[in-house]
This record gives structure tokens, C-alpha cells and sequence, in this order.
């Protein structure tokens, strides 16, 4: 490894054994390190960081641990294998978040290993996870907390290898991201279906601020569409079976809720797209098929998988809000 020097980076607020552990995945993953490859001893490596041995020494530990590095006698330390790891934090496990998922892992190659977690919303969660990861992994694939902002944690990571997803407002130019739009696609949306919605008496949007893990925005895209076009609108937090009537459209989020729509329907003898119509946000397999097919307003999860694949091989810089759809089905 005669000539190589490690790029250590103080500005990541990473630990001094974290940036050495970085430096050398790093230098893996871009190729610059090859398997076989020899690595410079502690002393030596030491010596060139200015850390001390206790800490080159813990560093080349956890490489070990990982299967990335080795040592032998009269060979010393060398790369073991490729370092492709890939940090993957999304809100909540749901039907078409493993759609984005397996859309995601099958545009990857094999030699591409993938940590999935989870935050909930949760921001503690969020920020232990992401301080656990840091220094660990050569890209980042994160799903954002929250629409209206960015979390300032994920200024930690390198903004070349973070990609975030689905919500937030990326407005310093730098990070790369693949998002939705909750607000203007979800009225266009409404639009394509309005001669439908006009043979219901209201549309009933299911959504409870502190339960509904969707931005805020989809009341007032509903609410003024509704206003615009002179049908009734109504806001309820939760289904409750005594609400559901004949001449309602329920805009259901949540998949509890969406079933429990369809079983008072099914229960009361309503007609699902006749007597009641549905419209869910989100779609997934199973909605193609149940009640004859369930109307969606969604994003392409298949795609957003794929692209952010794409972004993890290639590296190169992306930023685009996805098209959102409406699926027309028997349930409207």
C-alpha cells in the first residue's frame, strides 16, 4: 500500500477511531483499496494521524470484526474484502415500504450489504441511530423525520453519500433526495377523479394529527379542492362504524382504517364505488385486488427504490420530486 494516504476527516463529528474506521472503508469502497491490499501498521499508522496507538489500534478492531480487515504474522494488516455497506433508515415498516425496499435490494448488486432500520417517528430514535451509524457505512439511504425541514443531524454525514427520501426540504442545494409532493399532485389528483366524487354527498379525509404518520398538508390540498369544486368536506380522526352512509367517500391514509371502511361496508351490505366510495393514499398489491380493485393516490415505490439504487451505485448527484398518480379502481 506504498504511497496511499488516508483522508481523515475532522468535521463529521465523528470520534477519532470512527474517522479512522472511515477513511479506510472509504478508500475500499472507491477503490482505492484493494482486496490483498497491505495497511500501514499502528505505529506507522499512528505516527501519520497523530492519533494514538490505543485508537488505530481499536479502529483496526472493528474493521476486523466486520470481515473487512485481517492480520497475519510477517504480513501485518491487509483488506480482507470490499466494503460496500449501505445504511437504510425508514419512518415505519409497512406493505409498500417493503415494496420500495425489495425494489431498492434488487437493483443492488450481491456484493452491496444493507442495514435496514427503523425510526417510528420517534426522534430519539432517530438521532441514536444516526449517531450509531456514522463512520460505519459507505452510503446512506435515510427517510427524513419530518416534511418541513431537515433534520440538522444529518449534516453529520457527507452529503455526496446521503441520499433522504420521501419527505423534507432539501434548500441548501447540497443534498441529494427523491421526495414526494403532498399538496399540489394530491389536488391534481382529486381533479381526475372529480366526476366521480360528485356523485357522493361529502368526502370524509380520516386523518388525526397525532396518529397518521403523513404530513399536515393533505387537509388543506383536500379542504381546497373541496372548496374549489363545491363538494362537501369533512375531517374526522378516526372511522367509527355508525359514521359510514350511504352517499359517503372516504380519503382514507392509515390501513386500519382503510379496512375498517370496507368491513362496515361489507357488514351494512354497502356497495363499495355505488353506495360508498373509497380513495386510499398508498399503494400496494393487496389493493389492487380487494373489493374489486381499491382507488389510490400514490407515488411509484418500485421507482423511488430503484433510482435510490441507482444513486447508491453510481454516486452521482440527484435531487427530484416523484410524480404522484391517481389509480382508478372499482372502489370509486
Amino acid at each position: 500500500m506504498s504511497n496511499f494516504i488516508f483522508k481523515i476527516s475532522e468535521s463529521t463529528g465523528q470520534t477519532k477511531f470512527q474517522q479512522l474506521v472511515h477513511a479506510i472503508t472509504e478508500a475500499i469502497s472507491i477503490g482505492e483499496l484493494k482486496v490483498g491490499d497491505s495497511l500501514p501498521s499502528v505505529n506507522q499508522l499512528s505516527k501519520e494521524s497523530g492519533f494514538s496507538r490505543d485508537t488505530v489500534f481499536k479502529a483496526y478492531n472493528i474493521l476486523k470484526q466486520r470481515n473487512i480487515v485481517e492480520s497475519a504474522p510477517q504480513k501485518g494488516y491487509f483488506v480482507a474484502s470490499e466494503s460496500f455497506k449501505v445504511f437504510v433508515l425508514l419512518d415505519d415498516f409497512s406493505a409498500f415500504k417493503e415494496q420500495l425496499y425489495q425494489s431498492f435490494r434488487q437493483n443492488l448488486p450481491d456484493s452491496y450489504s444493507v442495514d435496514l432500520l427503523f425510526h417510528h417517528y420517534n426522534p430519539d430514535v432517530f438521532h441514536q441511530l444516526i449517531e450509531n451509524s456514522l463512520g460505519r457505512y459507505s452510503m446512506y439511504v435515510v427517510m427524513n423525520i419530518d416534511h418541513k425541514t431537515i433534520d440538522p443531524i444529518l449534516e453529520k454525514i457527507d452529503a455526496n453519500k446521503l441520499l433522504v427520501l420521501d419527505m423534507g426540504k432539501p434548500e441548501n442545494g447540497k443534498l441529494n433526495y427523491l421526495l414526494q409532493d403532498f399538496n399540489t399532485s394530491v389536488k391534481n389528483c382529486l381533479k381526475k377523479c372529480l366526476n366521480l366524487l360528485k356523485k357522493y354527498d361529502e368526502l370524509i379525509l380520516v386523518y388525526a394529527e397525532n396518529k397518521t404518520p403523513h404530513p399536515v398538508e393533505i387537509i388543506s390540498a383536500v379542504r381546497n379542492f373541496c372548496n374549489k369544486n363545491q363538494l362537501n368536506f369533512r375531517k374526522v380522526n378516526q372511522v367509527n362504524e355508525a359514521d359510514i352512509q350511504k352517499g359517503q367517500a372516504w380519503f382514507v391514509i392509515r390501513e386500519s382504517d382503510l379496512v375498517q371502511v370496507i368491513k362496515t361496508c361489507r357488514k351494512n351490505q354497502l356497495e363499495l364505488g355505488k353506495d360508498v366510495g373509497i380513495i386510499s393514499y398508498n399503494d400496494t398489491p393487496m389493493k389492487q385486488i380487494v373489493g374489486g380493485g381499491i382507488t389510490v393516490i400514490s407515488v411509484d415505490f418500485n421507482l423511488m427504490g430503484q433510482k435510490a439504487a441507482e444513486f447508491v451505485k453510481n454516486k452521482q448527484k440527484i435531487g427530484e420530486v416523484l410524480p404522484t398518480s391517481l389509480l382508478l379502481r372499482d372502489s370509486l
